[in-house]
């Protein structure tokens, strides 16, 4: 016989029976987004959230990924996928700050934005879009680009 230990999964929604609406548009996704943040945080460091969405793209929650630097954060597409399986999600969005105001997105963030999407597909899960936010207060939609 084997002592191994027993791994428990959970998804707890605080907001059970909450409506949320339907997101249609990348300037939805952002309001959303943007909500995750604390002030004064899109201008500091980078943080990677990701969007949680059911089959009719309403909103499940929100999910802090990873915290880095000036300069950067790590993704690992675990996490991301562990916290979409656990909320039963048929689709994300990712999301992450530049603080130096700049849109552009570096070919860091289009190389895991193609890995994600890529991953998403084997789970059934879409990554309907990656969002970049700055602290002005703007935006850059991968999906709005046409770079999803």
């Amino acid at each position: 016989m084997y002592n191994i230990p027993l791994v428990k999964l959970s998804y707890v929604n605080e907001f059970a029976g909450l409506t949320t609406r339907r997101i249609s548009s990348s300037r939805q996704a952002y309001e959303y987004l943007i909500s995750l943040y604390e002030p004064g945080q899109v201008a500091h460091i980078e943080r990677f959230f990701i969007l949680l969405l059911n089959r009719n793209n309403k909103v499940l929650g929100g999910h802090l990924v990873s915290i880095g630097g000036v300069g950067g954060t790590v993704v690992d597409p675990k996490n991301i996928f562990q916290s979409a399986l656990l909320a039963n999600a048929s689709a994300i969005i990712l999301c992450h700050n530049h603080p130096s105001g700049s849109l552009t997105p570096s070919q860091q963030d289009i190389a895991i934005t193609k890995k994600l999407k890529e991953a998403g597909n084997y789970l059934d899960i879409l990554v309907n879009d990656h969002i970049i936010i700055s602290p002005e207060g703007c935006y850059y939609s991968f999906a709005d680009e046409g770079m999803m």
